[in-house]
């Protein structure tokens, strides 16, 4: 029994987490603050939240020419970089250890005992507080998250290559025999770039199309009963994904199209409709995202000198028209700030020589705390970390599953 709980928990650990929603490409720049990001869009970001804001690159900051433009270049070219990350609760992955551990000592007094329910049902009562553990241990999920991307954006221009992948599992305890179930296992793999175009130089609109495929298989009922067929049932498995990946039917095209408008220096507003795919991805139904908001960077507090500071406040009413989680008003409302400090950097060139910049961010994600932190060196090297709250339940409150992401990212 030992060997088996400890291979369930080793299973569990390994796997990663599955979302049903449309392949989402999680930006930590932008989960940081809360992922109200439709009217931030001023660098590679505008490829996941809103084309539009491809025609801000190389162009803010520059007053003489676009006295009403925003704060802070970011880029002398720009933005080309390769990214890697993963996530995962790791406070849930502690817990389910000592849940292991408290349940592989009743299981071992039991198996001492004689075995059988009775055994453990007197074991249960001799020790009540273990009921909590099994409680706990039903269901609960393990999951962790990748993703790697290539991706470059330019003024008016910009594309990526994707991947995301995961695993949705949950361990039982079970009273008589511990299982795991793997609900869904996925792969995301998406092909995407866009343009925009100013028609003035507070105005300016974007289009894009994407190239998606979603590999998935059903689930997977891991237990003692079925442990020696295990391996047979993974390998069929194997062979039917290696099958499908070839499958050029199951791809599916969308497209995003999103708008942007300076306000004045200082504010600016944005729109963007998203995830619009014309056919159903690996069975799945994908309901656009229509989310629209605003980004307010006060002047007191940016700077655009070789040590430039940039200080953005946004907000967004995020994917109006999925109303799966739709019970309570903050399930789509995201609100966050970012400041970002140039701490070396050669004097007279403008933030385009920046050697270490500092930022960090905070925010509310569909009623749930964000923060982040990043730092760049020598503008080749980012290493980014951020956490998020998503929702596991119904309505926003009732299941916060706490995510942590970590990102290293190469380019410039």
């Amino acid at each position: 029994m030992k060997k088996v709980l400890t291979l369930l928990a080793a299973a569990g650990l390994a796997t990663f987490s599955y979302a049903i929603k449309a392949p989402t490409h999680h930006s930590l720049r932008a989960e940081s603050m809360g992922n109200a990001h439709v009217a931030v869009v001023d660098d590679k970001e505008a490829i996941y939240f809103n084309y539009a804001g491809l025609n801000q690159i190389n162009r803010l900051g520059n007053y003489d020419k676009r006295p009403e433009q925003g704060y802070y270049p970011r880029n002398l070219i720009g933005d080309m970089r390769i990214n890697i990350g993963g996530a995962g609760p790791f406070e849930k992955y502690f817990s389910t250890y000592n849940d292991v551990k408290d349940l592989t000592a009743l299981y071992q007094r039991v198996e001492k005992a004689g075995g059988g329910t009775d055994a453990l049902l007197d074991s249960i009562s001799h020790h009540p507080e273990l009921m909590h553990t099994l409680n706990s241990y039903d269901h609960k999920r393990l999951d962790m998250s990748i993703k790697m991307d290539a991706e470059m954006a330019f003024h008016n221009f910009g594309g990526a290559i994707w991947v995301s992948g995961g695993i949705a599992p949950f361990l039982d305890g079970g009273l008589i025999i511990p299982f795991m179930t793997v609900d869904t296992f996925y792969v995301d793999a998406v092909a995407q770039a866009g343009i925009s175009y100013g028609f003035t130089d507070k105005l300016s609109v974007g289009i894009g199309g994407k190239i998606a495929k979603r590999q998935k298989e059903e689930a997977i009922v891991i237990g003692i009963q079925n442990y020696e067929t295990l391996q047979d049932t993974l390998e069929d498995r194997y062979h039917q994904a290696a099958d499908d990946l070839l499958d050029l039917n199951s791809i599916s095209i969308g497209m995003d199209i999103g708008v942007l408008y300076q306000v004045n220096r200082e504010f600016r507003v944005g729109a963007s409709l998203r995830d619009i795919y014309f056919k159903e991805l690996a069975g799945d139904k994908i309901v656009p995202n229509f989310t629209m908001g605003f980004c307010y960077s006060p002047r007191f507090f940016n700077k655009n000198t070789a040590f430039g500071r940039k200080f953005n406040i946004a907000v967004d009413y995020a994917d109006a028209f999925f109303s799966d989680r739709n019970y309570k008003p903050l399930t789509h409302l995201n609100f966050g700030f970012e400041a970002e400090q140039n701490i070396l950097a050669w004097p007279g060139y403008n933030n385009e020589l920046r050697a270490l910049t500092l930022r960090v961010a905070g925010g509310f994600k569909g009623g749930y705390p964000t923060a982040g932190v990043a730092l760049e060196v020598l503008r080749l090297v980012t290493f980014e970390l951020a956490t998020w709250g998503e929702e596991r339940g119904y309505y926003t409150g009732q299941d916060e599953e706490r995510v942590y992401m970590a990102e290293l990212s190469l380019g410039f």
